[in-house]
Order: C-alpha cells, then structure tokens, then sequence
C-alpha cells in the first residue's frame, strides 16, 4: 500500500518538515496503516488509534532520542515506533524476533525505559530528571500516562515526590475514559469533571476573547490575567488535584487537535517546573468497529478489518471456564464476591458482573490494594475471588504476605495466564509466582491441567477457610477424558510409575503425556504423575517417587525456587537416602522474549520433541533401559 505523506517520514527529523496540512494527513494515514498491519499480526490497537495526533505533535516539538520519552504501559508506541525508523519492519510487530510490542531500550535509541506494567513512568522520567541535573545535561523528559493508570498507587507516590522536587518533567496525561476497560473510579470522576465543566471551557474562552479585543495592550492583559483565571478554576472546578501536588495544569485540551496540541508542548517545554498536559483523547478513534468497543479491541488477534472479526475459538478458554464456575457456585453462596483489577474481560470476569453485579468489584490498576481489599472482606466472613494476571499478580508480593498469608485468611486468588503468555513477552509471562508464593507460609498452592481440574480445585479452595493460588494458562487447556476427582494435598498418577518417572504440573501435564507415548514408540518405559497441587506436596507420593532412579519434573515455571525446587529440598529435609537423580525442566534463568507461544517453548526446550530427547539421553547414558516394577503389584 502506497502512503503519500507516511512513505516520506524515515525519522522523527522527517516529520518536522512537514507543513499542517500534512500533518493531519499523516494521522489519517498512520491510522490506515495500524489497522492493516494489526489485522495481521494482532496487538493493541484501541490505544494506538487514540493517540496518533499526541505522538505526532510531540515528535514535532521535542527532539527524539535527545529528549526523552517515556510510555505508561507502553503498548500505545506504535505510532512511536513507526515514526522512529520502525515502519518497514512493522510487519513483524510481537512476532517471534520482531518488534516488540512495547518499548525497549534494546530495540532503539527513542526508546528511553523498558514498560509493561502501569504506573512505571513517572517515577522513571523524575529518575532520569534528577540525573540529567546531576550531570549537567539538558534535555527535556515527556512521561505519557493513561488515565487509567491513574488508578495505581506509584502514580501518585512519583507525582508528590516530583511537585516537591520541582525538577522539569512534562508529563502528559491521555484522558479517554478507559484503562482495559472503562474507568469506574473517583479519579475518573473527578477528570470527567475537569473534561466537561462547561461553566469553566465558556468562561476561559469569554475572558480571552475580552481581553484580546483590546487594541495594543489585549495580549499582555491575557498573559498578566493567568493568575486570576487560575483563580476562578479553582472556583468553578475545586480541588484540582495536580496543581495541590505542585505541578502546573495545562488542559484540559482536545487530544485530536494537532496546532493545539504543538502549541501546549511547545509552552510547556518553556517552563522550568513540573507541568501536567490534560490531553482528552478518543481510545479506538477513525476505526468504526474500534470506537464502538475499544476493550475488545484493546489487546487483538489477527482480525478481518472490513468487519472487525477475528477467528472465534471452539473451546472455552481457562479464564472463562473459571469465571463460569464461580459464579454459578455464586448463585448458591451468597459470600462469595469476586474482584479484579481493571481487567473483568480479561479474566473473564465480565460473566461473573453480568449476574452478580452487586459482589463484583473492578478496583482499576491497583493490583496491591486489590489484595489487602480482598483482605478486608475475608475478616468479615467474605468469600473473595481475586482474579490477577500472574504478571500483575506479583505487584501485590507485599500485600499477599502481609495482608493475606500472615493473617491466614481465606483469599483465593485466580493466578491468570499462569506460564508463557505469548506475544506480549517477557513483561507479561507469568513464569515467577511459584517462586514467590512458595514459600509464603500458610499459602496453598493449586495448579490444574484441564477444566474439570480447574473447576474442582475452585470449590476446595472455597472451602478450605485458608490463602489458596489457582493458577491456570492463557487459552484454552487441552481436553482430557476420564480425569480422576481431585483430592486436597494428593497427586494423580497418570501413567503407572517406572524406574524413570516424569512429574509435571499444570498445562505441562499434557505435554508429558505425548511425550510419555513418543518413549513408548522408543521402547523407553516411563510413568507419569500429575502434581495438581504445589503446595501442599504430596509427600506420600513423594515417598513412593524416592524408589525411582530418575525423576523428570516439568514445568512452566522458573526453574528457581519452582516446583522441582521443591521436590529437591523435600528430599533432603526428610534425609531420603538414595533419592532419585532428579533433572528440571522449566523455564532457564533469563527473561523470554516475545512472539508464538510455541515458538517460545520451543526455543527453552519445553515441547515434547525437545523433552523426549532429553529423557531418552539421559536414560541411555545412566544404562537405564531395562525396567523394574516398583508399584508393588
């Protein structure tokens, strides 16, 4: 596809050259060509069509890699990209060895700071402040933040550290309305407030009109008259929260308005202070099917863009299977109230809001307050579901061991897209929370390998009056027939124990399986044991396991401090004398980039081609291809 203005802009120096005119139809075009690339490739999109004129205005004004930008979350930078030298590879956006779908330093120099999780920004571009000052350097920092990060703590803490520092930063914030989902917050409310008064948008409009009527002197009354206008916003709009914390309040300004937008930048890039720019833009904005549902639309598979319709799974994936579950067991026990934070269609809460909406709870982007919430209510004889995406889960460490573990008290919390998650990389896998709850006293850990697993698990952890974690994948799980009922604390055996022996857990149970056949077809006898619960272990099992020579332990995990780990100190705890040489098979001890979920396990050795391998090696090596039975039958 040929772009008149978007096929000229290599650099963001390109883009400087450009007249109005152009300008705006660069927006136009830059929004043509996300929603053709993104309709193959998947991302985000919603976002990115809302912030188009914002990206562009502030390319023209600031000089990009010398000044700095900074993103919050990070997946609204592909007009970024695009307009820093990143276009012709654009087709391989969040493909395996292709642009990331957020920014990293390690991909370009525009890229200031590495984001995935909200709330980040601020507290980076006052870092990079407080050292360019240091140093001596100057260059200005642009920290863009998404109303609905708003909803965080960090944000805060970083916006009360910078209006009393007075170090110069410009942050923007891009007010649609929306995180994921929509807001539903008191901050929200109160830049509604902002965003719509119009007593306040009359009133400025009528004084500088006045004022510039005036022959000769009209512009120096309308400069000399900032104050008293300030004034009256604080009358008409009281407690405007940004200028109490110290920052100058530019806005609000319409987000889509291109002279607007460059003339704001340009007046606050003169001042020498902290200034906030309330930019109010449209999320999924000149992209019909985006504008009329931007959540769906927030984070997409590949889509046909005549229709706005993707490819609809056959299966219910895990997330909606658990949200299905909960909230028919809701309809029986009226203390169950399910939570989540600011992701309900995500988590495939949205099922559980639609008939429960009055214990249904959306906190925003505030995952650690989610956590002691959820605390407080199990103080009251609540039954609260937390549902969290592992990766945002371990934002909320503190709260889980201080305000839930500590206290013993009876939060569940639904560990969502539980292992690799894909696309969005190595921000976003969820490939840590073994490790850190593991160890929590008083926490239980579950981890099902199908449906009725998950379903089964979900009614004992509302039963057991203690913290439990059920963690379950992205997607859907395999189908599995003739599944054994889940008992507390106990392990399945999935096929008969041999001298060599795999242990797997969670959706790496179904990779065991075929690999289990494949060494079969080999000749190669090997048992299978599901390991549905982390912790508890199952420590008779366990001990049956210690007759083996080898043990394979799969799973979707860091290898560090995971499920392996702890079979490894169980046996040593317990003095198990001759225990099974044992080998981990996890996720190695560095990050995972982005692109297929297969790809990616392919890439660290966990398919089943890779791991059959592995265990055919080894059992050759160790001379262990004549088979005692041990089941004691």
């Amino acid at each position: 596809m040929i772009y008149k203005v978007l096929d000229s802009i290599n650099s963001p120096q390109d883009l400087k050259k450009l007249n109005m005119n152009e300008l705006k139809e660069l927006s136009r075009e830059i929004r043509e060509f996300l929603v053709d690339n993104i309709s193959k490739t998947g991302g985000h999109l919603a976002s990115n069509l809302g912030i188009v004129e914002l990206t562009i205005a502030m390319h023209y004004v600031f000089d990009s890699p010398n000044d700095k930008f900074l993103w919050d979350v990070g997946h609204q930078t592909y007009v970024h990209k695009i307009l820093t030298g990143r276009k012709q590879c654009f087709y391989s956006l969040r493909q395996y060895g292709g642009l990331a779908g957020f920014p990293k330093r390690s991909e370009s120099e525009h890229d200031a700071f590495n984001t995935g999780h909200s709330g980040t920004a601020i507290s980076a571009a006052l870092g990079m402040a407080k050292a360019r000052d240091i140093n001596g350097d100057d260059f200005s920092i642009v920290s863009v933040v998404g109303d609905g990060a708003l909803g965080g703590g960090m944000c805060y803490e970083a916006l009360n550290h910078a209006g009393a520092m007075k170090e110069k930063i410009i942050v923007i914030l891009n007010d649609n309305n929306m995180a994921i989902s929509r807001n539903a917050s008191a901050i929200s409310a109160h830049l509604t407030k902002l965003r719509t008064n119009p007593q306040y948008k009359r009133f400025k409009t009528v004084v500088q009109n006045s004022f510039m009527r005036i022959p000769k002197v009209g512009t120096a009354l309308s400069k000399s008259a900032e104050r008293f206008k300030n004034r009256i916003k604080y009358f008409m709009l009281p407690n405007v929260i940004f200028e109490e914390m110290g920052f100058v309040y530019l806005g609000p300004i319409n987000g889509h308005d291109l002279p607007t937008l460059i003339k704001v930048l340009n007046r606050a890039n003169a001042m020498n202070a902290p200034v906030i720019i309330h930019a109010v833009t449209k999320k999924g904005k000149g992209y019909k099917h985006s504008e009329e549902d931007p959540e769906r639309f927030h984070g997409i598979t590949p889509f046909v863009p005549e229709t706005g319709l993707g490819k609809k799974s056959t299966s219910m994936c895990a997330s909606d299977v658990f949200s299905t579950h909960l909230t028919e067991l809701a309809r029986e026990d009226k203390s169950i109230c399910a939570i989540t934070a600011a992701m309900p269609r995500g988590t495939g809460l949205n099922i559980f809001k639609k008939e429960h909406p009055d214990r249904f709870m959306d906190v925003g982007m505030a995952e650690e307050h989610a956590v002691t919430f959820a605390a407080g209510m199990a103080t009251q004889n609540i039954k609260p579901v937390v549902c969290i995406y592992s990766t945002f889960f371990q934002r909320a460490y503190d709260q889980i061991l201080h305000d839930v573990c500590m206290q013993n008290l009876p939060v569940v919390f639904g560990v969502d897209r539980a292992g690799l998650v894909g696309e969005d990389g190595e921000t976003h896998h969820g490939v840590y929370d073994i490790s850190y709850m593991r160890h929590l006293p008083n926490m239980h850990i579950m981890s099902p390998s199908c449906d009725s697993e998950l379903k089964e698990m979900l009614e004992i952890a509302l039963e057991l009056n203690v913290p439990v974690a059920i963690r379950y994948p992205r997607g859907s799980f395999v189908n599995r027939q003739n599944v054994e009922p889940v008992v507390f604390g106990k392990w399945s055996i999935e096929k008969r124990i041999k001298d060599i022996t795999i242990v797997a857990t969670g959706r790496m149970v179904n990779v065991a399986l075929d690999v289990v056949r494949i060494l079969n077809i080999k000749g190669i006898e090997a048992g299978l044991v599901n390991a549905r619960f982390i912790k508890p272990l199952d420590s008779d099992m366990l001990m049956r396991l210690s007759r083996c020579s080898n043990l394979f332990v799969i799973e979707e995990n860091a290898i560090e401090g995971g499920l392996g780990s702890a079979i490894l100190e169980f046996y040593s705890e317990n003095s198990v004398v001759n225990a099974p040489a044992i080998e981990l098979i996890g996720i190695p001890d560095r990050f995972v980039g982005h692109g297929s979920t297969d790809l990616l396990l392919n890439e660290i050795g966990l398919t089943v081609p890779k791991i059959a391998t592995r265990v055919e090696e080894k059992a050759k090596k160790l001379n262990t291809l004549r088979w005692r039975n041990i089941n004691g039958k």
